[in-house]
């Protein structure tokens, strides 16, 4: 530990001979130009770039690549998921492609966590909360080249292509391209990344076998590299990115590690090359426009709900009006989920499969056919998103992919993405709704297409009323499942769980848990934490305002009877108290009886809630809180200080 004995101590070296050659500096660059300007020159060099070429234009690309790979692809250091694992790839692609068109590519990383591996674990209360650390990073890195002249973002999952969307919007009259990750393959006999999540509770329920679960474990992940295959927050996030016009038609979902997944990468380094041939910056394409396209496709994909906090984070880094939940119910009502994708059914598909059938760009034809999208906007191409379509329509790609999942899988791309009267005709509905009620005053979210179509009325209607169950930590909840605590007809409440009380964590581990179990559609839940995307079943989220924060939800106590009803077809809900576990009310006697109770004497934040997250938890609740997209509203944060305000102000 202390020496190496073969160690040759005497070859230590204290000069070089340095880079040969001259940099090609002229006297009014040395009279006009920073230092820093200069001495970069002098690193640039030094790291081995040609002197003769180091006065091209500089294009920075930022990835979240996490790992250490060997030359042969093996692991000499695990990155934190395998959505990061080869994205370096993507970055050395596009490096090379601008290095072909006599650009200088620089290239810098903030790596990013996964959800899936911090499932039920403390490292969820970093998670939400990472996404403001990372693009403050990414943003900082941008502007520490100060001699960028286009920057190049790739990133895949949920927390770093957020972030990477926060930190490219801020970049203003900098041209910005976005190369998403893609997505890693089903393994050709197994289970999914989303289904596999639930070894735990099903061996827990003596539904699988320890061998079973050993070996859908090794294998659900078939690729080393990509995005989960269903369409939660990592994929969504992905289609979101294309919608904007921030990426290349058709480049969301891409197989990661293949060829067309690399290609890509070489065509949108032309890409922020021509952007900045044509003096387009990011703020041309990010409009206010752009930001309801987006709204409009999630709404087609049946994305993920992680996305109402994202896509206003966006939209405030660009210095645009953030969508309230008022705009995302009015979309919700205009447009049909056209997506027939893992998790929301019904033929569940995989995010590869959907990107055969077209992905994003086949969506946007239909959405364009009812005259739903703005396509007068720009893109990455540097076009408007009509003349994109219109390559689309007619291109060798969208004939040659489609025909391809016909060919290989035997399944049909209408099948997966749908026109409107097909959608309608096969019963999928639009995903979100906003339920309101004397325990969600503030509001509330469900992806209402997640509900189990058994428990839908004729007139597209569910309706449970059930006993209260609460729990105030997630490991109680998750202990109660698989301790057959839980019976149907419950609703699980799980409170504490919001940005104040556990950094606002995302609870996949509890609603995998109760679709793995056979009465688990019979129970609801209700929390002021958030969910995966590939959470399914009768689980409201996002309930504001949290129970630290007052919030009504706090006061519920076990056996009290909760009413819960969602209206499919008009993407109406709402969430009360209705009684205890001695008498049923009404709704305003409910009310009433709530708003005379006092909050429960055992809320209290998660034990081992960090500092960082304590901080970041008071400055998106100054900010416009959840539905503002936890962000930071420096402005409002200042006014607030100004006016006296102390850290419980800002709380």
């Amino acid at each position: 530990m202390l020496e190496t004995e073969s160690l040759e101590l005497s070859a230590v070296a204290t000069h070089a001979p340095g880079p040969q050659g001259q940099l090609p500096i002229t006297a009014e660059m040395l009279l006009t130009q920073p230092s820093g300007n200069l001495f970069g020159l002098s690193m640039n060099v030094g790291m081995g770039w040609d002197p003769a070429r180091v006065l091209g234009p500089e294009v920075l690309i930022l990835s979240t690549h996490g790992g250490v790979r060997a030359p042969d692809g093996s692991p000499i250091a695990l990155g934190f998921h395998s959505g990061h694992w080869e994205v370096g790839l993507l970055v050395a692609e596009a490096a090379r492609e601008l290095s072909a068109l006599e650009a200088v590519p620089f290239a810098g990383a903030c790596t990013d966590p996964c959800d899936g591996r911090s499932q039920g674990t403390t490292g969820m209360l970093d998670s939400l909360p990472f996404r403001n650390d990372a693009a403050i990073v990414l943003r900082r890195l941008m502007r520490s080249l100060p001699t960028r002249t286009g920057v190049i973002g790739v990133a895949t999952c949920d927390k770093g292509l957020p972030a990477m969307m926060m930190a490219l919007a801020s970049a203003g009259d900098i041209p910005t391209v976005l190369v998403p990750g893609g997505v890693t393959l089903l393994p050709e006999n197994g289970e999914d990344a989303g289904k596999v999540q639930t070894i735990g509770a099903r061996f827990a329920q003596h539904q699988i076998t320890l061998e079973y679960a050993a070996e859908v474990g090794c294998r659900a992940c078939a690729t080393p590299g990509g995005g989960c295959q269903f369409l939660g927050t990592a994929a969504t996030s992905q289609v979101i990115a294309e919608a904007l016009g921030l990426a290349l038609p058709h480049s969301a979902l891409a197989p990661s590690g293949q060829p067309i997944w690399l290609d890509a990468a070489r065509r949108s380094a032309r890409a922020v090359f021509r952007l900045r041939q044509l003096g387009m910056g990011t703020s041309d394409i990010l409009t206010g426009a752009a930001i309801h396209n987006a709204m409009i496709v999630h709404a087609a994909f049946g994305g993920s709900t992680n996305l109402l906090l994202h896509l206003p984070a966006i939209a405030h880094a660009a210095k645009l009006r953030r969508p309230s939940a008022a705009d995302w119910a009015e979309v919700n009502h205009q447009v049909p989920r056209l997506v027939d994708a893992l998790p929301n059914g019904p033929g569940n598909y995989a995010t590869v499969q959907v990107f055969l059938s077209g992905g994003a760009p086949e969506v946007m034809l239909h959405l364009r056919r009812a005259g739903l999208l703005d396509t007068t906007v720009k893109t990455a191409t540097g076009e408007t998103l009509d003349e994109s379509l219109n390559w689309w329509q007619d291109s060798r790609r969208r004939y040659t992919l489609r025909k391809l999942l016909l060919d290989q899988d035997g399944i049909d791309p209408d099948k997966v993405i749908m026109s409107p009267d097909q959608a309608k005709s096969r019963g999928l509905t639009s995903t979100v709704c906003f339920p309101i009620g004397n325990l969600a005053t503030e509001g509330s979210v469900i992806k209402s297409t997640a509900i189990d179509p058994a428990l839908i009325d004729q007139t597209g209607k569910y309706k449970h009323i059930g006993p209260a169950k609460v729990f105030t930590t997630e490991a109680s909840a998750i202990q109660a499942i698989k301790s057959g605590q839980i019976i149907a007809g419950d609703v699980l409440v799980l409170i504490c769980s919001g940005p104040a009380g556990a950094g606002m964590q995302e609870i996949y581990q509890i609603t995998a848990a109760l679709k793995a179990l056979p009465f688990g559609k019979h129970v609801a839940v209700l929390t002021d934490a958030r969910f995966s995307g590939v959470s399914t079943g009768a689980c409201i989220g996002h309930i504001s305002p949290e129970a630290l924060a007052g919030g009504q939800i706090g006061k519920l106590r076990d056996g009290d009877q909760i009413e819960i009803e969602i209206d499919q077809t008009n993407l109406k809900g709402s969430v009360n108290f209705i009684g205890t576990s001695e008498a049923f009310l009404n709704i305003e006697q409910g009310t009433k009886e709530l708003s005379a109770r006092p909050a429960r004497s055992d809320l209290r934040p998660h034990p081992a809630l960090p500092d960082d997250t304590r901080l970041w938890a008071a400055l998106v609740q100054a900010s416009g809180g959840i539905w503002g997209g936890c962000v930071y509203d420096v402005d409002a944060i200042i006014t607030l200080l100004e006016k006296g305000g102390s850290a419980e102000s800002l709380h």
